[in-house]
């Protein structure tokens, strides 16, 4: 297996890893030989460790039967002021985390949840109700804006609903191409992660601020352009497309195609599906098309478990190469996605719940609580973007606290221990 050095980043500031991958490679003459590669990189979207002082009073060295409550609360503790934690202070990380918060907080009833969430927002919203957040020219800064549509169904307040809707402004002009939203202004080029950060925030929009009709065909058109082009027959889905190959170093120049299943960035896909599933009306025309893309995903999610940790690969179709490894971030939006459909009664449950389960549990071995009582995360990459092939994949330095793998851990220790907290 690859031995993979951990980084430990601070925020904002442009930090390199040094680190050294050492795996096999069999190649198609059933030669195997030992590859072995040193690398110094810069990290691109740096995490903050938080205050070394914060301290939770769970066990160090022992970690939790469940997950859902001690993660939170050390997110909550390690970073009490939230614009900190990142390379910059609006984030569409802060929106990731905050839907599971959510959802974890109208479990228990807490209201400390909520409170969490509009600390961070009311930097980003003045008195009147104006968005001040980040600039609505990449898919990214979208995300967040779903916390301001949760915030005015938990709170009633119509500042969130006027900034909810300035952010939905944003999407009526922003590019496309063959009906999927580019993932930055200024070039075509469609990524599948952002596929989850702009439609997360057009099915909260349509579920608790208004424009239903809009924000549910928008979602759609782009669920449905993104498979059209990414989603294999397998149903597994390549990273990204693009329609200028020749302007890009990870496109095929015939197809314009990336080359490889990345979990995380499948991941994210797997999660807004069954979420707008959740909430789109059964008689909208692009229903039982989306109903397909889905139960094909989870059909080539269920083959490509791995069946001796349960969990997925950071290049989800070659477990077989040595070079690769189980990576904590899908694991868990993929056990997420597959739960969800159970319960929304869109999955067997007798087929697909040992998937999940074997999901939820080998996420287990990612989390450690640290001296201070909290839980860490690690095995995780952080802030990965399209890569040119499997080993640039394979190879991205892994981090303490990734931060997707934080929260992607979340929605699936809230979704997983829900009948039981």
């Amino acid at each position: 297996m690859a031995a993979i050095a951990i980084a430990l980043p601070a925020i904002g500031q442009a930090q390199t890893s040094s680190y050294k991958t050492t795996g096999y490679v069999t190649d198609e003459n059933n030669v195997t030989r030992m590859v072995t590669q040193e690398v110094s990189t810069r990290l691109r979207r740096t995490t903050s460790q938080g205050d070394p002082d914060a301290k939770l009073p769970y066990t160090p060295g022992v970690t939790p039967e469940k997950l859902a409550i001690p993660l939170s609360e050390s997110v909550m503790a390690r970073y009490p002021d939230y614009k900190n934690a990142y390379w910059k202070d609006y984030t569409y990380v802060q929106g990731y985390m905050f839907e599971a918060m959510d959802r974890l907080g109208q479990l228990l009833d807490d209201p400390k949840y909520t409170e969490y969430m509009k600390k961070y927002i009311e930097n980003f919203i003045d008195s009147e109700g104006n968005y001040k957040g980040g600039a609505l020219t990449n898919l990214d800064n979208f995300m967040t804006g779903s916390a301001f549509c949760t915030l005015y169904k938990r709170t009633g307040d119509e500042r969130y609903k006027k900034a909810a809707l300035q952010i939905l402004e944003g999407v009526r002009p922003y590019p496309s191409s063959d009906g999927q939203f580019w993932h930055g202004n200024k070039s075509p080029n469609m990524w599948i992660d952002g596929v989850f950060m702009m439609q997360m925030f057009l099915i909260r929009c349509a579920e608790n601020v208004g424009e239903a009709d809009f924000c549910f065909d928008t979602a759609c058109r782009n669920i449905i352009a993104a498979a059209r082009h990414l989603q294999r027959p397998d149903g597994l889905l390549l990273h990204a497309w693009t329609t200028e190959p020749d302007k890009v170093t990870w496109a095929d120049k015939e197809t314009g195609l990336s080359p490889e299943v990345w979990s995380e960035g499948m991941g994210w896909y797997s999660l807004v599906v069954p979420e707008l599933l959740a909430v789109l009306p059964k008689n909208h025309p692009d229903y039982k098309t989306i109903l397909k893309i889905y139960q094909d995903m989870a059909r080539g999610l269920k083959n490509a478990q791995d069946p001796r940790t349960g969990g997925w690969f950071m290049v989800v179709d070659k477990g077989d190469n040595p070079l690769n490894f189980i990576d904590p971030s899908g694991t868990a939006m993929f056990t997420y996605s597959i739960q969800r459909g159970i319960d929304l009664g869109l999955l067997n449950a007798k087929e697909y719940a040992p998937v999940a389960q074997r999901g939820y549990k080998s996420l287990f071995p990612f989390i450690s609580v640290n001296n201070n009582g909290l839980l860490d995360v690690i095995g995780a990459c952080d802030g990965v973007v399209i890569k040119n092939d499997f080993n640039s994949y394979v190879t991205v330095p892994k981090i303490l606290n990734a931060k997707e793998a934080v929260a992607g851990i979340l929605w699936a220790a809230v979704i997983m221990e829900k009948n039981n907290l």
